[in-house]
């Protein structure tokens, strides 16, 4: 089976009519899962295949879909003990290719099934969201490591807000409930409302710490593509690491190292210093590797009280675009 792109949604308000089913936002990594025979294959929103990340989903996958050739998509979680999904712990399977008995028992993972694309080689995403949950829901799924999460019809949608911030959930997805699905399509069908502004960032430097951040940086220099495609600053993020992580993310800078300014002359030359990510004492790095930033306001000029949640493999730079 070919690989598809999944179906992406457009961030705003939930419109508040009948029109429109609820889910929950997910903080977890997008999956699409495609099953035949005796086996199940995951493969990232950029086609990346992540099968030996996640065996045990795999073998769940292949176990709940009985033989049945199906494309289905979801996301792949990892939970506090709270219950509540966290990115930051997903952050320990996401970048490991083979991981150990070991780390598969204390980072459990679990897949989401939300969508189905293809049934027994029947494309179904012409069809309607409602026919495809129902086919979703009348394939029995759930079982070990694999869920089929709720949707709601006729409720409003401030409070469906409110019990995803009382459960410490990422947000809401509003989807039309006529609509089909459009593989690789960013839809205004699909409107995603995070309680948190979440973005993705590019990293092409970084700052010099001091004192315990000697060994590691003080900040790192990030960038996402304007309105024209242009590779542009957009601020420093300091806070948010661990101490592993900043040990890790040095390691990875170190390769990187480049003396190429990676914004072009005219915002090289600004002068701006350590805060604006274009004067002395940055250490440039080639652009390849994408950060997940929680921040307060984008205001064009720079992210607002940044934080660091994570590097994230499932992202190509070029969807790397200004925050909202």
């Amino acid at each position: 089976m070919a690989v598809p792109a999944p179906m992406l949604a457009v961030a705003g308000r939930p419109p508040d009519t009948a029109d429109w089913a609820i889910e929950m936002k997910w903080d977890g990594v997008r999956v699409l899962a495609l099953c035949k025979g005796e086996a199940c294959r995951l493969y990232s929103r950029n086609k990346r295949e992540i099968t030996d990340s996640y065996p045990e989903l795999a073998a769940a996958l292949a176990e709940s879909a009985c033989g049945r050739a199906l494309i289905l998509d979801g996301e792949v979680i990892a939970q506090t003990s709270s219950g509540a999904p966290s990115f930051g712990l997903l952050q320990r399977r996401m970048h490991v290719v083979r991981p150990t008995a070991q780390l598969i028992a204390s980072v459990p993972v679990q897949f989401y099934g939300f969508d189905v694309l293809s049934v027994d080689g029947e494309d179904v995403t012409v069809l309607p969201y409602l026919t495809r949950r129902a086919h979703l829901d009348g394939l029995d799924l759930p079982g070990r490591l694999v869920s089929v999460p709720p949707y709601w019809l006729e409720v409003a949608a401030d409070r469906m807000l409110e019990v995803a911030r009382e459960h410490h959930l990422e947000g809401i997805v509003s989807k039309e409930i006529e609509a089909a699905y459009h593989p690789g399509r960013r839809s205004p069908t699909w409107i995603k409302t995070p309680i948190r502004k979440t973005a993705e960032a590019i990293v092409v430097g970084w700052i010099s710490g001091t004192g315990m951040m000697a060994p590691t940086f003080g900040s790192l220099v990030l960038a996402a593509h304007d309105k024209a495609g242009r590779l542009t600053y957009i601020g420093n993020v300091g806070t948010g690491f661990t101490m592993a992580a900043r040990r890790s993310l040095r390691a990875r800078l170190d390769e990187l190292a480049t003396t190429v300014v990676p914004f072009g002359a005219p915002a090289a030359g600004r002068g701006h210093g350590h805060s604006r990510g274009g004067g002395g004492g940055v250490h440039w790095v080639r652009p390849e590797l994408v950060g997940d930033i929680e921040f307060r306001e984008f205001t064009g000029e720079g992210l607002r009280h940044p934080s660091w949640r994570g590097l994230r493999s499932d992202k190509d730079l070029a969807e790397v675009t200004f925050p909202g």
